[in-house]
């Protein structure tokens, strides 16, 4: 039920930043991340609209025959660390599923619901800060990729995870990775968060043309 979606943005919805409501008020995303995880599922979405009358959202997903394997008696155990993560991302819940995942494997997590909350952090333990993991699209005004930079023109070697809900193309039209970045894909599993990080962590704190050994 509701007012319906006028027929020039229909078309447009699942567009990354397309909205028709007012600046503050939303960024456009939220449509855009429904679409890029069903599409991630293999799945397609549809949408009927009248104005006046409201809307209607159709989604297929793939159905599953046989129930998922468990994993393979011995496999690799999550890897583990003890870094400081600056951790800055504006869904608590999210933000805290991703806490308690590294805390698990011995990391310590200091988190920021915002850049501007970001900053003050890292004013504070810049000394022990090892790596910055943060969502792209963030509130007032200061999106993952402008925190990165600002970090890093203070520590130019400070590895940055960025993470969306959606592909790196949508994240953020470009989104050019520069050495000691990478991209993180939500929802993700805990395996691939450590091993993201670990890696991250790892590749920075290796020797000088140890890579070219």
């Amino acid at each position: 039920t509701g007012s319906g979606i006028a027929p020039e943005h229909l078309l447009r919805i699942f567009e990354p930043f397309f909205t028709t409501k007012q600046p503050g008020k939303g960024t456009g995303l939220g449509l855009a991340t429904v679409f890029g995880i069903v599409k991630q599922h293999g799945g397609a979405i549809s949408v009927q609209s009248a104005l006046g009358r409201g809307t209607s959202f159709e989604i297929l997903l793939p159905a599953i025959e046989r129930a998922a394997r468990a994993p393979a008696a011995g496999s690799s155990a999550p890897p583990r660390g003890s870094e400081t993560v600056l951790l800055v991302e504006d869904e608590p819940i999210v933000c805290q599923a991703i806490t308690t995942t590294l805390e698990r494997a011995g990391y310590r997590v200091l988190q920021a619901g915002s850049g501007r909350e970001a900053l003050r952090l890292w004013e504070q333990h810049r000394g022990a800060i090892r790596l910055l993991l943060t969502d792209i699209v963030m509130p007032h005004g200061m999106s993952g990729r402008e925190l990165a930079a600002r970090l890093r023109s203070s520590d130019e070697t400070l590895p940055v995870i960025f993470m969306s809900g959606y592909s790196p193309d949508m994240a953020g039209r470009e989104l050019h990775l520069q050495p000691g970045q990478e991209f993180l894909q939500k929802p993700c599993s805990s395996q691939q968060l450590l091993e993201t990080v670990r890696n991250s962590l790892d590749r920075q704190q290796a020797p000088a043309g140890a890579a070219a050994s």
